[in-house]
């Protein structure tokens, strides 16, 4: 955000000196030049000579500047993206007690950012100065030879002065022009880090032929599937899983065995290292990225919403669904209720991050907006399994607490990136294996030590 920010103000002086100061400065240079060799020919060939080197020391520089500039807008970048995890994770800061140290880091990194100003502010006042010894010089040369010719007969003391004014008009569009030249420099440092950012390329593309998604029917295939987010190391090796259409999936298993990467292979947020994941017998790595997802519900134990109003934050997946669809999808969410009691219901802003509700409003309105979409595919994160939310639908659940999925029709357990149990809940506790341990030592409040 902060490099955008900057890019955009800066391509917008850039815009602007290039509307404003180009042709105004053209135009007056012109005239100040035709002028100056009607008055005396011989006075303005000698500040012609002079009249380049301004322009020259400006374009010279400028590459410095160039330099500094874009150096400045990455270190401004990496102090204030420091500065919002700070801010989003001031819960972590304020329990470690680490608010002197931030506050430090933070006036140090802003420190550094002030000292590339300051050694700007005088290279351009070094810069300036040269510029301005060339007009003085200039002038002297031309106050000079203005005299030798006036001793001579050859002008006289009007045309000295008539000079001299349009000399002024002479310098003052060059170093003008120069100016506009450095700041256009800098603004194509701001267009390009405003487009790299517009135009970064998702690292998955779709196919050249990739089809749409089109009536799913909810059949999950993982055949013999792995995947490392590096070369050194596997997060899932070889997972093999049928899932017929609406049937209800729950993953369980410690910390770091391969839960969300199983979830987010499914979304295609990455291809697997081996094996394929197929829905209704058709490789993702053949359907449409944006079609895919638009068939699939998320819902996260920490909803997202957004700085918007409650109906616009259910309705963010189908933004054209009309006020009634909203508040069914809220009926059925169990967020009707509170919602009917803020003020302005569903036009009542949430505030950043949903400040301004509960946590538990937030999934409410979380679980509405999956439901208004109408998902054929279901991803649950959760403590609470929903059943109205998963009825009829093709789910997988990822739950806390093991007490909630209970009723699903298969439980995979992963470990170390394999499925090293699947059932229901029943026969799994019969095999007395490691659900029944995780269970077990759940069930006596151990969960963090299993």
């Amino acid at each position: 955000m902060t490099r955008l920010n900057h890019g955009i103000n800066g391509f917008v002086t850039g815009i602007w000196d290039l509307a404003f100061n180009i042709l105004p400065g053209l135009i007056y240079l012109v005239i100040s030049v035709v002028v100056m060799f009607r008055l005396d020919w011989r006075l303005s060939l000698l500040v012609v000579f002079f009249a380049p080197l301004p322009a020259m020391i400006g374009v010279a520089a400028s590459h410095e500047q160039t330099a500094r500039e874009s150096a400045l807008l990455y270190r401004w970048g990496v102090v204030f993206a420091r500065f919002n995890e700070v801010l989003s994770g001031i819960v972590t800061v304020k329990s470690f007690a680490m608010e002197e140290a931030e506050r430090k880091r933070f006036m140090g990194d802003v420190a550094e950012a002030h000292g590339i100003v300051r050694k700007g502010v005088v290279t351009d006042t070094k810069i300036g100065a040269a510029q301005n010894l060339v007009v003085m010089l200039a002038k002297t040369a031309s106050i000079g030879f203005a005299i030798y010719l006036i001793q001579r007969g050859e002008t006289t003391v009007g045309t000295l002065m008539a000079f001299l004014g349009y000399q002024g008009g002479l310098f003052g569009p060059v170093n003008s022009l120069t100016g506009v030249y450095q700041t256009l420099r800098k603004a194509s440092i701001s267009f390009d880090i405003v487009f790299s950012i517009l135009d970064a390329e998702d690292h998955l593309q779709d196919a050249p032929h990739a089809a749409p998604v089109e009536n799913v029917k909810g059949e999950v295939v993982f055949s013999n599937v792995s995947f490392g987010y590096s070369d050194e190391r596997r997060v899932l090796n070889g997972i093999d899983l049928h899932v017929e259409p609406g049937e209800t999936i729950a993953i369980v298993g410690p910390s770091g065995s391969g839960k969300t990467t199983m979830i987010s292979l499914l979304q295609r947020f990455y291809d697997p290292t081996a094996g394929s994941i197929l829905i209704d017998g058709t490789d993702l790595r053949g359907l449409q990225q944006r079609s895919l997802r638009q068939q699939i519900g998320v819902v996260l134990q920490d909803a997202l919403v957004f700085n918007d109003t409650i109906g616009n934050n259910i309705a963010y997946g189908r933004p054209d669904a009309t006020l009634e669809e909203i508040e069914a999808a809220a009926r059925a969410a169990n967020a009707h209720n509170f919602v009917s009691h803020l003020p302005g219901g569903y036009d009542f802003v949430v505030g950043e991050r949903g400040c301004r509700i509960s946590v538990g409003e937030r999934q409410r309105i979380s679980i509405a907006r999956a439901l208004l979409k109408n998902p054929s595919l279901l991803i649950l994160l959760v403590q609470d399994a929903l059943d109205r939310l998963i009825k009829g639908r093709t789910s997988f659940i990822i739950a806390h607490r093991l007490s909630t999925v209970v009723g699903a029709h298969k439980i995979l357990v992963l470990k170390d990136g394999q499925i090293i149990e699947s059932d229901n809940h029943d026969s799994l506790m019969k095999q007395d294996g490691y659900y029944a341990s995780l269970v077990k030592c759940q069930s006596r409040g151990l969960l963090m030590a299993c």
